[in-house]
């Protein structure tokens, strides 16, 4: 499976898991609920730094959301 792929269905896992819209979610890490949106359909890749906040905000490695490790 594409890294792209994996980093989508890991956010919206986690995501889900938290109970969060992708509007709370977008808040939280200052981006707009359209943008989660797109990550999680495959329609717009994050930046690095978009990366590390959305791993720090649900403590996981960077690794982890990009598929890299389990």
């Amino acid at each position: 499976m594409e890294l792209i792929k994996i980093f989508a269905e890991r956010l919206r896992e986690l995501r889900l898991e938290e109970n969060l819209s992708t509007k709370m979610l977008g808040e939280k890490i200052k981006v707009s609920d359209a943008t989660i949106s797109r990550w999680e359909n495959c329609l717009q890749t994050p930046t690095i730094s978009q990366i590390v906040k959305l791993a720090k905000y649900f403590n996981v490695t960077t690794d982890y959301l990009c598929g890299l490790e389990d």
